[in-house]
């Protein structure tokens, strides 16, 4: 008990200290790297090292909702230094500013102390220091050591919480679920666990402590091939003109969470080396089972960009679970080839077109894992 009042204290300082003290000096991206060169080399591969001005998809997406307010900032440039401008629309990003450049940026990530739950969005709630002080950095280090640049504290808050303010949940104005990635009930160890596992070496150049691990900052994703492989099982079984796929999410997240991608299913069966029967003619889209993604409508019509529909609806495989897929095929015979292909698009066909995206690698389909059955 008077561990749970002295975490709420500690909490409700830092809270109260984000609204009566100055603003922080900002640690840009670069001045890690004097400490922190591996980590910093390893965040640089990162899709949290992109900003508006780096992610083509992103950056279209954006303009299309408005070329005035940039209503993306509060996750995608979290530390711009003029936040409230950019939200209002009496700002644009700007190359020449930092905290605009730096993305989703290592300052940013270290410095938040609570993340507060809410309807819409969650909202992050960063630490703060008086003026004059150096700022402390959040990780799950023990005993972190300290620097001439900041202080460092290891906060049982930070390591359950840091990846729910931005990848939990979004709802537009019209309360339309845009994209969930986390229950209620998660946290983020798992998060951390699975995306930024542990390899070795040290956090820091100047390792004090000797210790031969450290938590990767690449995020490994969607972007990574051997690790895309690693978070769903496919089955195939076999009946009376019968085909049965069954996909396991072994994943603590939907299958499918953000609403510009999609991932489906590529399923063909050959004979003597020709294809006598696949799930889908022209687009994977045509088969409604294996084609996961989000559906929009405003009012009553569908839309693709969803920052202002007023329904949405997804095929998915939710965190944790199986989805059995049943399709009728022609009768097999001994030696038939069966493939059972999942793909990813990291820009759907639809989206690509909406927002005139001519980037092939993020409108080509990439291979996430294939599974091939021989008919006995």
């Amino acid at each position: 008990m008077r561990h749970m009042f002295l975490t709420f204290s500690l909490l409700f300082c830092v809270v109260l200290s984000s609204s009566l003290q100055a603003k922080d000096k900002y640690l840009d991206n670069h001045s890690c790297n004097e400490c922190h060169e591996k980590i910093y080399e390893e965040f640089q591969t990162s899709s949290h090292s992109h900003s508006y001005f780096t992610n083509t998809l992103h950056q279209k997406i954006a303009d299309s909702v408005s070329k005035e307010k940039y209503s993306c900032a509060t996750c995608h440039m979290p530390m711009a230094d003029n936040m409230k401008e950019l939200l209002s629309g009496e700002a644009r990003p700007n190359k020449s500013n930092k905290t605009h450049t730096d993305g989703v940026s290592c300052f940013f990530c270290h410095t938040i102390a609570y993340v507060r739950t809410a309807h819409k969005f969650n909202i992050n709630i960063k630490a703060r220091q008086a003026k004059g002080y150096k700022p402390t950095l959040y990780g799950r280090l023990d005993n972190p050591d300290d620097s001439d640049k900041h202080s460092s504290v290891s906060n049982p808050v930070y390591g359950k919480k840091v990846c729910m303010g931005c990848h939990s949940h979004k709802l537009n104005d019209n309360n339309t679920t845009i994209f969930r990635a986390m229950g209620e009930e998660q946290d983020s160890i798992s998060c951390i666990n699975c995306h930024m596992p542990e390899i070795a070496g040290g956090a820091e150049k100047m390792d004090k402590r000797a210790r031969g691990h450290h938590a990767s900052h690449k995020f490994l994703g969607i972007h990574d091939k051997e690790f895309r492989k690693t978070g769903m099982d496919i089955n195939i079984t076999t009946a009376d003109k019968k085909l049965t796929v069954t996909l396991k999410n072994k994943m603590t997240h939907p299958l499918i969470v953000q609403p510009a991608r999609a991932k489906f299913l590529k399923i063909e069966i050959s004979r003597a080396g020709k294809v006598i029967w696949k799930n889908y003619e022209k687009e994977p889209s045509e088969d409604k089972q294996g084609y996961f993604a989000y559906s929009f409508t405003q009012e009553d019509k569908k839309v693709i960009i969803p920052a202002h529909s007023t329904g949405s609806t997804v095929n998915n495989v939710n965190a944790k679970s199986c989805k059995i897929l049943g399709y009728d095929v022609p009768a097999l015979q001994k030696g038939d080839k069966v493939s059972v292909a999942l793909y990813v698009q990291l820009a759907k066909s639809d989206c690509a077109k909406v927002i005139s995206l001519e980037d092939s690698n993020l409108t080509e389909s990439s291979l996430m894992k294939e599974v091939i059955f021989i008919q006995n």
